[in-house]
Parts: C-alpha cells; structure tokens; sequence
C-alpha cells in the first residue's frame, strides 16, 4: 500500500465525524458511505486500491457509528441530516464536487445526495441498495421484499432492538453478519473490531435511530427523484435483504445508469473485492461512463 491510513476528525453539520483519509492529497475526490451496521472498515479492500489509484478517499464512521458523535435524537438521523453530513465533509476537503460509493444505508445517502444535490456530487456508486422510490414501491406492492424487510419495522420498537442485539457479546449482530455472507467473508478478527465499534456509547441505538428516522419520516426518505449524474449500480445478487429486481428497476431513475450484477451476498464488497474494484476504478477513471 503506497499511502498510509489517516485518521481524522472532521468538523460538518454542527457534528465531528471520524474520518479515514487515504491516497494523494490533491487526487480528485472519492467519499465511501458504509451502511449498517458497518463502520469505515468495510471500505478495507477499497481504499488502497482507489488510493493507489491516484484517488483522494475518505471514509468516515457516519454519524452515529463508531467513533463519531452520536446525537440523541431520532429526528438527528433523518436523511436530509445524515447527506448534509456528506455535504459539509466536501467542503471540509475544500472541493466543490465529489464522487461517492455508498454501500446499504450509505448508498440510500448517495441516491439522495446523487438526485438532490448534482452540483456537489461528480457521481455515484450504488452498492446493493435500491432508489428509494423503488424501494418503497416495493414495500408495498411486493409481499416478498416485505417479508425480507421484517427487521425494519422490528427497528422501530423502542429499547428493544439494542438491547437484544447487546446480549451474549453481541452475539446477534455477529449471526447476522456471518449468516447472511458467503463462508469466510468475516474472519474472527473482523467481528472483534465490529464489537469493539458497536461497544461505543450510545452507538447502537444512534445505528439504530437511522432506521427509526426512516419509519417516522419516510416521506423525505421517498422524496429522491430523477438522478441526472452518472449512476453505476454493483449489486451482489444473493442478497438475504433485497429482491434482485430492484436493481434493474432503478435503472428506470437514471438518465446515465449502469448495473453490474455480482454472485455475491449483500457484502458484496467483503466478498468481491476485487471485481468491486475493477468496476469503481473504471467508473471513476471514465469520461463517458461506459463499460
């Protein structure tokens, strides 16, 4: 690895988010948004090969994860907060333009930031979740991707959901994370750091709380509309939580989209790392978004 891992805090949003930097300080810009229940370290197999790249990453525990601040209220993880997050970590590099590879709940950041602010963001990689709108078409009109979504609505019990997932050593999240992934994707050692992460003060129920915006202002979740930047879709087509299908149909909300489809699990970038790469690379590094 040429560069080295830089850990910082970053001011944004009236908050202080930790951030790892890697790669040349005046590469172009690439921002990687982790999703639940995950922190920086998912992007592991990413960063040195962007930062190699010639790319400027940075990956920040998103509000509430890890070693980020962790704000008390659930109206605190709407998502009109969390892609101001995003937005303010921009300007804190000093650019006016980034792209951003967002995984889960980071890519449902990134179709928001993709469609509602195309002056900031070059463009985005989508990893393994649908445009929201297609998502909550989806919730209601498909009774099999409600079933897959049970979890959901499980998240919006209070106290519950965190304090079950404490139990036996967070025993839950570590089932969770190794039953729905192909065999070896998370060794002994990755599931310490993702217990030490989880450990943080108030850090499950801030994780939690992003679900719990999401069920009591869904209105605003479904609001991104067409996405007028480049779009390149990675899905892995294994995934336990999200029907296959809902890739393609979010095609239907890109005027420059592209979809690669990877046997792979939801941890798509865990398992395929380096097809991942390849495709981010090419998607990043091309004028016209072809493949």
């Amino acid at each position: 690895m040429a560069y080295p891992l830089e850990h910082h805090e970053v001011t944004t949003n009236g908050i202080r988010l930790h951030v790892v930097q890697c790669g040349p300080a005046r590469g172009p810009l690439v921002l990687l948004l982790h999703g639940f229940p995950e922190f920086w370290y998912a992007w592991r197999h990413q960063i040195p090969a962007l930062a190699d790249a010639g790319f400027r990453v940075w990956a920040p525990d998103q509000r509430g994860y890890n070693l980020s601040d962790k704000p008390r209220r659930v109206r605190d993880y709407a998502i009109d907060q969390l892609a101001a997050d995003i937005i303010g970590l921009i300007n804190a590099a000093g650019e006016q333009t980034a792209a951003v590879v967002g995984h889960d709940w980071g890519a449902a950041v990134a179709w928001h930031l993709a469609a509602h602010h195309p002056d900031r963001i070059s463009r985005a990689a989508i990893l393994n979740v649908p445009h929201p709108q297609v998502l909550s078409r989806a919730l209601r009109r498909k009774p099999g991707q409600l079933l897959k979504s049970w979890y959901v609505f499980f998240f919006q019990l209070p106290w519950v959901p965190e304090a079950l997932v404490r139990l036996r050593g967070w025993w839950l999240g570590r089932k969770t994370l190794r039953g729905t992934s192909r065999r070896g994707t998370f060794t002994d050692e990755d599931l310490a750091l993702y217990r030490a992460a989880w450990a943080q003060p108030r850090a499950m129920r801030s994780m939690i709380n992003w679900y719990r915006a999401a069920g009591r202002y869904a209105r605003w979740l479904s609001q991104a509309g067409r996405v007028r930047v480049p779009v390149r879709i990675i899905w892995g087509e294994k995934d336990a939580f999200l029907k296959p299908e809902l890739a393609h149909e979010s095609l239907a909300f890109c005027d420059d989209g592209h979809l690669t489809y990877l046997r792979a699990t939801h941890w798509v970038q865990h398992e395929r790392a380096e097809e991942v790469n390849e495709i981010l690379l090419d998607f990043l590094t091309s004028d016209n978004n072809t493949n």
